[in-house]
């Protein structure tokens, strides 16, 4: 399985993009206080958090005897120059002439 593929299988699950959400909001999470703000039990959780590690888009440290989970949004960066931003360009390509057409009959 490739990296990117890590990534997709991450984002495919709401309750990962939940958890991204979470952490978007407010970097430095414990399991504990984002375990409060689903309904499944810890392991359920941790489990996703796993998932989410292992595509990088989640990175922890340890602060004594916390583990603190962190955003990592570099992955999706490069999901999106990759697989979104070349397909919107011949779009925004188009639009832009399609402007400068009509405005060069008007």
């Amino acid at each position: 399985m490739t990296d990117e593929d890590r990534v997709f299988k991450a984002l495919a699950d709401p309750t990962r993009r939940f958890l991204l959400d979470r952490l978007f909001a407010r970097d430095g999470r414990t399991l504990t206080e984002l375990e409060s703000e689903l309904e499944m039990s810890r392991f359920g959780v941790m489990k996703h958090l796993k998932v989410l590690e292992d595509a990088s888009l989640v990175v922890t440290r340890r602060s004594g005897r916390e583990k603190l989970h962190f955003l990592n949004p570099v992955p999706i960066r490069l999901i999106h120059d990759r697989w979104i931003d070349k397909y919107t360009e011949r779009r925004v390509s188009a639009l832009v002439e399609l402007k400068a057409e009509l405005e060069a009959e008007a």
